[in-house]
């Protein structure tokens, strides 16, 4: 779609209206909503022809999804949310020792430090190079959003791996657009890959995506059996946009259930396979990449090993009807 000037200039000074329809302050948000230069095709700007055609096209063979912003994504990884001090370094070294290439953190975690520490080690010691590893941190509501540039550079400092593969927005937040436009400085600047968003639903993404230029390349959301998110999945996909899962086997203090479901524990025996082998791998069918926290040598290994088997159709119904709209979280 090209737009004149004065539509443009139209536009402009309906924007606290906009805004107020967004539940947005006009005060405090300085950007307008995202339009193609006159002479762009609207249709270049989507987030489906970034990347070329194999974009969210997961690739069991590689192990890997294409991001739209042109960089694979490894399918699965270890999250870090719960994970502390020597722990946290120790859980990331055998992670990295056992094959997962995929890391998440944040800087709500407080353990961007340890995550670093352990990713340089590897390095150093010549197990991974810096190319085979990706790293996610998030920046939180409030005053690291209000200030993103300094919050971000935080983030990378902790780090202190080179470059931060892709950053997210932790929540949703009055400043986000300002906090996303403040990432994809970073992006021009080389020091992030690629930007995405965290626990952003229907609703949210539909207010949010008309205001940034760059589409996030990845959106990250609470999935698992007891909350399947059905209605969220397909409309991220359709959009370009990968989907990762958090709390893939249910979270704190409802794993064991999970791991215990009657349903899964069938699937999974009709493989040999353990019940958090078949949980992850349903996911994988599913399309969504996930990453499963654990400090457990041996069960961060298991979370590792999904590529030699699949589940048929009945068996995924069979998980699919399991949903209970069951959300284990707040956000």
């Amino acid at each position: 779609m090209n737009i004149s000037r004065a539509q443009f200039l139209a536009m402009a000074a309906s924007l606290p209206v906009l805004l107020a329809a967004c539940g947005r302050d006009a005060a405090d948000a300085e950007p307008v909503p995202f339009q193609p230069d006159a002479g762009t095709d609207a249709a270049t700007t989507t987030p489906t022809t970034q990347g070329g055609s194999d974009v969210g096209v997961f690739n069991f063979d590689t192990r890997t999804v294409m991001l739209n912003s042109g960089y694979a994504l490894p399918l699965n990884g270890l999250g870090t949310y719960s994970l502390h001090g020597e722990e946290c370094v120790s859980s990331v070294r055998a992670a990295i020792d056992a094959g997962v290439r995929l890391f998440d953190t944040a800087s709500a975690y407080g353990n961007e430090e340890e995550v670093g520490q352990a990713v340089r080690a590897a390095i150093d010691e010549g197990v991974v190079t810096r190319e085979e590893l990706f790293v996610t941190t998030k920046i939180y509501p409030g005053s690291e959003m209000a200030d993103p540039e300094p919050a971000i550079q935080a983030c990378i400092d902790r780090l202190d791996i080179g470059y931060v593969d892709l950053m997210l927005l932790h929540h949703p937040d009055r400043n986000d657009v300002l906090a996303y436009q403040a990432m994809e400085r970073f992006v021009d600047a080389g020091a992030i890959r690629s930007v995405g968003l965290s626990n952003w639903y229907v609703e949210e993404l539909t207010d949010f995506l008309p205001w940034v230029e760059t589409p996030p390349a990845l959106v990250q959301n609470e999935i698992h059996p007891y909350y399947q998110e059905n209605d969220v999945i397909p409309f991220i996909q359709e959009r370009g946009i990968v989907v990762q899962g958090w709390y893939p086997l249910g979270g704190r203090g409802h794993t064991a259930e999970l791991l215990g479901d009657p349903v899964i524990a069938e699937v999974a025996a009709a493989h040999g396979v353990p019940p958090a082998q078949a949980i992850l791998r349903w996911n994988l069918q599913k399309g969504v990449v996930v990453i499963p926290g654990s400090s457990n040598p041996d069960h961060i290994r298991e979370n590792d090993e999904l590529y030699h088997f699949s589940l048929t159709g009945e068996e995924m119904g069979r998980i699919d009807a399991l949903d209970r709209g069951e959300k284990h979280d707040w956000y």
